[in-house]
């Protein structure tokens, strides 16, 4: 795989040795227990695979060449280059400004920018829209186009169904920029319809056999339909994508169950014409993480602390995952916690919370250290450093790296 040049201050020389280590044993990465590190009075678990994705290193090395190689012109991005704070404001620092929030807000009027101005696409990719809007002002954006090959391969797919006449089914959050994108490209090709979970698809479902009427799914999903969109029409054949970064688990059943109700409807013998039997198409990186959070679940851990941008939804499904069976905590850097108390994230609700003695009371305890796609190692290592400053007679890195290695 393709080695990028991102800045060194997002790398750590401890858990690179980890994942090399790793590497070396499990080359075809079929291996998803976490490694142990033993501290001595305190032990951690750390995930088989977390951290900067290939999307993610190739939208922060091509964001960064991008700096260093136009000096005293303006550079924008259309929003976050990724969900990660301290990315992000590490660009701003740099002088990159960003054209809309995370909602798609205008934070730039589009009549301010010129022919003359350079705008990064994040890695989330745009919207059709967008991307027209651009080239009428004269702005070259292939160049400077970070869109992540994965989501890209959503958009192929999508393709695909539309020309073999599926409606298209995305299982995504609408609000979030690689869904708004992916649902332009996809309404681009064929009609098109965003779900954010199991209990949406079931309203779907209901409408399909007749169970809830079409005003109900015109009321329902208002907005989250492409124009045109015909109830009676447009629901006879479907297939299912996604945002790369949901659930896995969540894509397939949601997949089946549409499977299932085209099967009762249409009858076994004419499935195929109704429903599209489409591969997963989340990212490998996502996958990866997900089942690597899984071979966590396997450990007698005490607790689990994950780290991340709190709009990162790659990394919210990490917790959501961990939350199934330990105590869990959800920061964005080491600032977020001391000693005696942890500031962390509830997804969920949206809501800062402060939890107090959250360390486990046990003469070695075992704490869960992972993070998102878009978290640097160094935050990870970061963390890990003040964590093992809260305990004594620590063993030393060098020495417990000796072991991993072995």
């Amino acid at each position: 795989m393709k080695k990028f040049d991102i800045p060194t201050f997002y790398k750590s020389s401890f858990i690179s040795a980890i994942k090399e280590a790793r590497k070396q044993t499990d080359p075809r990465k079929k291996d998803f227990t976490p490694t142990y590190l033993n501290f001595g009075s305190v032990g951690f678990y750390l995930a088989r695979h977390f951290g900067f994705c290939y999307g993610v290193e190739n939208a922060i090395e091509i964001s960064y060449k991008t700096v260093e190689e136009n000096p005293g012109k303006r550079i924008f991005l259309l929003s976050q280059m990724i969900h990660n704070p301290h990315v992000n404001d590490d660009l701003t620092n740099k002088g990159i400004r960003f054209i809309q929030d995370t909602a798609g807000n205008q934070l730039v009027d589009w009549e301010e920018l010129t022919s003359e101005d350079i705008v990064i696409v994040p890695a989330f990719g745009t919207t059709l829209e967008i991307e027209e809007r651009l080239r009428k002002i004269g702005i070259q954006i292939e160049r400077y186009d970070t869109t992540c090959p994965f989501v890209k391969k959503v958009w192929n797919s999508s393709k695909k169904l539309g020309d073999q006449d599926y409606t298209i089914i995305i299982h995504g959050k609408f609000k979030h920029e690689e869904t708004r994108a992916t649902f332009s490209h996809s309404s681009e090709n064929a009609p098109s319809v965003v779900v954010l979970n199991m209990d949406e698809a079931k309203i779907i479902g209901d409408v399909i056999l007749g169970k809830r009427t079409n005003e109900e799914f015109y009321k329902y999903f208002e907005g989250k339909y492409s124009d045109g969109f015909d109830v009676d029409k447009h629901l006879e054949s479907v297939g299912v994508v996604n945002q790369t970064t949901m659930l896995a688990s969540e894509t397939h059943a949601i997949s089946m169950y549409f499977k299932e109700i085209m099967q009762s409807k249409y009858g076994e013998a004419n499935l195929k014409q109704h429903f599209a039997d489409t591969r997963d198409t989340l990212c490998y990186a996502t996958n990866d993480n997900q089942e690597a959070t899984k071979g966590l679940l396997t450990t007698d851990a005490d607790m689990a602390i994950v780290v991340g941008g709190y709009n990162s939804s790659n990394t919210s499904h990490l917790v959501e995952l961990l939350e199934e069976k330990f105590p869990t905590f959800f920061i964005s850097s080491q600032n977020d916690f001391s000693k005696e108390s942890i500031h962390h994230f509830d997804y969920v609700n949206k809501l800062n919370l402060a939890t107090t003695d959250y360390l486990p009371n046990k003469e070695v305890p075992k704490i869960i250290l992972t993070s998102g796609a878009s978290c640097p190692d160094a935050l990870v290592d970061e963390v890990l450093d003040k964590l093992l400053s809260f305990f004594p007679n620590i063993r030393s890195k060098e020495s417990v790296l000796l072991e991993v290695a072995q």
